[in-house]
């Protein structure tokens, strides 16, 4: 087998330092990756993310107290009535009645919050508005707080 020389006559030696240099670079990637995926769950689990207040009632609830999200800035939709079980036509399993009749009713779902423990009072919903078929306005509720 011929060996290369370079210019001054000498042996070439094949570099090892660039598979080093890149096995090197991919471990350190990885750890760059667990470490940061590690930072960003603890800050999650921390308080980092929405927080949330209680979603179910323990004793009695009192006026005032909340239930659901606590950020108010992620639900921007809100309205002020008497829990009411059932939708319409298949659109809510609650309603809000407010002043002015049927036609302000708003039909109310909830994935955080069980409903059921609060018909018959006077509450304040935060929410997100659906687009309907039926109901003239569909909230989904993330937040709650007892007015009377």
């Amino acid at each position: 087998m011929i060996q290369p020389l370079n210019l001054n006559g000498e042996p070439v030696t094949p570099k090892k330092s660039l598979p080093v240099k890149l096995l090197a670079g991919l471990v350190m990637i990885i750890i760059a990756g667990v470490l940061s995926g590690y930072g960003l769950f603890n800050l999650k689990r921390n308080g980092a993310g929405p927080k949330k207040l209680r979603t179910e009632v323990t004793g009695t609830a009192a006026v005032g107290e909340s239930y659901g999200v606590a950020d108010t800035k992620v639900f921007t939709d809100s309205a002020e009535g008497e829990v009411t079980a059932g939708g319409v036509d298949g659109e809510g399993s609650h309603h809000l009645i407010r002043e002015g009749g049927e036609s302000q009713y708003v039909y109310l779902t909830s994935s955080i919050i069980d409903l059921d423990q609060f018909v018959g009072r006077k509450v304040k919903v935060w929410g997100q508005t659906f687009q309907a078929q039926k109901a003239g306005w569909l909230m989904d509720v993330g937040r709650l707080e007892i007015v009377q």
